[in-house]
């Protein structure tokens, strides 16, 4: 049987996932270096416990444990994202394309905001990623009846928030 804890089976986990690690705790974050960060200290764990987490069950381990940090670090992070000012220079472009942009993002922005973090979520990685519903159910841990209504959800308030875009 392979263990984890051999280079070429840790190396073959790591190919398999990282990506999708990376996207699921992307669109919970909204912050790419974050979540490489989330990433990165998830597959040390697992090497960490090599011993202790089956292959069957690094997966899924990987997922728990990135996902834990994303809940630690938002928690740290809850007061500081208040006052977080995260504007850009863009002299090049006509105030008016740039005003205009910025409304369309910010409606955009509120609408994704305004979903709770699972219908965020599940909304995410299947329009952007491309992840089925049974993929999204077993990274979530939920049946697929519950990422059916989840993405049903989301949907119809985005559609309902985005109205005239």
């Amino acid at each position: 049987m392979s263990n984890v804890c051999e280079d070429q089976v840790f190396s073959s986990i790591f190919k398999a996932h990282s990506k999708t690690v990376f996207n699921y705790i992307y669109y919970k974050f909204g912050n790419e270096e974050k979540a490489n960060d989330a990433v990165q200290e998830a597959f040390v764990k697992l090497w960490e416990n090599c011993a202790k987490v089956t292959p069957d069950k690094a997966k899924s381990f990987v997922y728990t444990v990135a996902n834990n940090l994303y809940l630690n670090v938002i928690k740290a992070e809850k007061v500081r994202l208040k006052y977080a000012d995260n504007s850009n220079d863009r002299s090049n472009e006509s105030p008016e394309f740039l005003m205009e942009e910025q409304e369309y993002k910010q409606k955009l922005d509120d609408a994704l905001n305004a979903l709770p973090e699972n219908q965020r979520t599940t909304f995410l990685l299947n329009r952007i990623d491309g992840k089925k519903y049974a993929e999204i159910a077993e990274m979530e841990g939920v049946s697929v009846k519950a990422i059916e209504k989840r993405m049903h959800l989301a949907l119809k308030s985005l559609r309902d928030k985005i109205d005239g875009l």
